[in-house]
């Protein structure tokens, strides 16, 4: 079976966005599940808003922790988005293989991201939750990558699993919605021919971004109250949250944040900080594609030239 040059292509490109916008972003990134994670009665909560967690940190002289957990992050965006973009492409050309259609439906396109969603979930979880963690200790206590899954169980590093695979769904809203209108952009565009083999469509930057924006900001919306269990689910919790769980429930489990949530803050807090995730997600995402699609053009070239030098290398060899 040869080398899916595209689909390595993909992953690479891919995985390169994810790490520059999780890297730009991440203060906000910050910002965004510590005020996500707390799920106080309004008279209660210690931040009104998202900026309040941003002065916390100036004022208390702890504007560093801001990146708290970044490498565990960075880590953790490069290889899920690795292995999603590489298993979305390579499932998406198998699919139009075996179908012999030129192009793929909604319905079809769903079910590709939502498998390829699903297998980095499962790979990644434990990355996901130690980041978590990390992000939602409070300012200046956070601890390493494997301190920080050692105070836990090896079950509790998938907390939220159920959850993330649910939570599948996003992506797969995402670059579907993504998908349809690049090919619609690109629809009146002739492919590139690059010697006997032509590079993969690429937008411009700024349709990259504007598209980007767009599809995740749908994704998000419908999404939103699975993500708010999720932070509820993997947050760091305090010695005296944990008594307080032990009298009033467990909410590390989906039906334990769910009663929480409601009992707490009622049907808005699930939309609590929705303002803060499509401002992050939705910037991350636009940042994501538009690396993406620039970075793919230059990957497909050395990917190419690489396969090439390799062949002709093992042809001198079996010639000598």
């Amino acid at each position: 079976m040869g080398l899916d040059l595209e689909s390595l292509s993909e992953a690479t490109s891919g995985a390169i966005g994810s790490l520059v916008s999780t890297t730009v972003l991440y203060p906000l990134d910050t910002c965004k599940t510590k005020y996500q994670a707390e799920n106080q009665a309004s008279h209660q909560r210690k931040y009104r808003n998202i900026s309040d967690v941003l002065w916390e940190a100036v004022s208390t002289g702890h504007v560093g922790s801001l990146y708290q957990g970044i490498g565990t992050k960075n880590f953790q965006s490069f290889i899920s988005s690795f292995i999603y973009f590489y298993g979305y492409s390579f499932l998406k050309r198998m699919y139009l293989k075996r179908s012999g259609n030129k192009k793929i439906g909604t319905k079809a396109n769903l079910i590709v991201a939502a498998a390829a969603g699903a297998c980095t979930v499962v790979l990644t979880q434990p990355l996901d939750t130690a980041s978590s963690r990390m992000q939602t200790s409070e300012f200046g206590k956070s601890k390493g990558f494997w301190k920080t899954l050692a105070e836990g169980t090896w079950s509790e590093a998938f907390d939220g699993l159920g959850i993330s695979l649910l939570l599948t769904s996003n992506p797969s809203i995402q670059y579907t919605v993504f998908d349809q209108l690049k090919q619609r952009l690109l629809r009146t565009q002739l492919t590139r021919a690059s010697g006997i083999e032509s590079s993969p469509e690429a937008l411009s930057a700024f349709s990259a971004f504007v598209l980007g924006a767009l599809s995740k900001c749908v994704a998000t919306i419908l999404t939103y109250p699975a993500i708010r269990c999720k932070v509820v689910i993997q947050a760091a919790e305090s010695d005296e949250e944990r008594n307080e769980d032990k009298q009033h429930g467990d909410k590390k489990t989906v039906s334990g944040a769910l009663n929480t949530i409601w009992k707490r803050e009622g049907l808005l807090g699930f939309f609590k900080g929705l303002q803060a995730q499509i401002l992050k997600t939705v910037l991350s995402s636009a940042l994501l594609l538009m690396i993406k699609e620039k970075v793919a053009k230059t990957s497909w070239i050395i990917l190419i030239a690489l396969r090439r030098y390799l062949f002709v290398t093992n042809t001198r060899l079996k010639g000598a």
